[in-house]
């Protein structure tokens, strides 16, 4: 998770980089390009029958969730903060814990309630419904949110029979085509810098899901999406330092009310491990 966090973080500013430059389905093409000839290599390295699947529907559900998370994340990047765009992500555990509930039969214990309590809290803290027109990047992110979590329910259920390869092999292969063709439309080819922010685009989003495809493999979904909080402080000041962006104290509190939520059911499930 903490090589999923670095990988994050710089997918982030790659993202900012190249925001109005090239457009979002673009970005996401190159994405899926490069990952499919870094994990076709990987593949052929370590044995092409991992590949073999029965599993083709879930693999189709998980990745259409997850370009639609990814298309309103990237979105999101070019128009509104960096730390707000993290902070709006991280409603993704109060959805993960209820799809994992309902799908993965994973029990909503009293420390999972206060995942979701905590979240929605936070969520109207970075809102702030009432306040002024919410901007249409704001939802954007949020409903990418909720398309990442629903992607993490396939990659639990999923990791219990794909190899981690397999299940970033056939992320990259889907998605190619869902990039490409809305893509043509406003096609601009990259250039000089902007070819090297492509590819850590590419490079850093394997890495990331490689990691989280991992960690999920070693423990429940309401244990590993909570402990992604990091980011945000690390965003922050990202934001601040290269782009001028200032803290907003509002997003910051939502954030530290999601957080807060996210640590009791963390140290709940770690006294739970423990016991057994």
């Amino acid at each position: 998770m903490a090589a999923a966090l670095f990988s994050f973080i710089l997918m982030a500013v790659a993202g900012r980089e190249l925001a109005g430059q090239i457009s979002t389905f673009q970005i996401l093409f190159f994405r899926s390009a490069i990952g499919v000839v870094l994990i076709g290599i990987l593949i052929w390295m370590t044995g092409v029958s991992q590949l073999k699947t029965t599993r083709i529907k879930a693999h189709l559900g998980r990745n259409f969730a997850h370009f639609a998370g990814q298309y309103g994340w990237f979105y999101g990047l070019g128009v509104i903060s960096l730390a707000e765009v993290i902070a709006l992500e991280f409603t993704t555990p109060v959805w993960t814990a209820i799809l994992a509930a309902i799908f993965l039969h994973e029990r909503l214990t009293a420390a999972r309630w206060m995942v979701l309590v905590f979240g929605i809290a936070g969520l109207f803290l970075i809102l702030r419904p009432g306040a002024g027109v919410i901007h249409p990047a704001a939802l954007a992110v949020l409903a990418g949110a909720a398309g990442y979590a629903c992607s993490y329910i396939f990659t639990k259920s999923l990791s219990a029979t794909e190899t981690p390869l397999s299940i970033l092999f056939y992320m990259t292969l889907l998605q190619l085509p869902l990039g490409f063709f809305p893509a043509l439309a406003d096609w601009k080819t990259p250039e000089g810098d902007q070819w090297l922010w492509v590819v850590v685009v590419g490079v850093s989003a394997l890495t990331a899901h490689y990691c989280m495809t991992r960690a999920f493999r070693l423990a429940d979904a309401g244990v590993v999406v909570p402990m992604d909080f990091l980011r945000l402080p690390l965003i922050a000041v990202v934001g601040y330092l290269f782009y001028n962006e200032a803290l907003d104290l509002w997003v910051l509190l939502g954030a530290a009310l999601m957080f807060s939520g996210n640590l009791i059911n963390l140290r709940a499930e770690l006294k739970r491990l423990r016991a057994h």
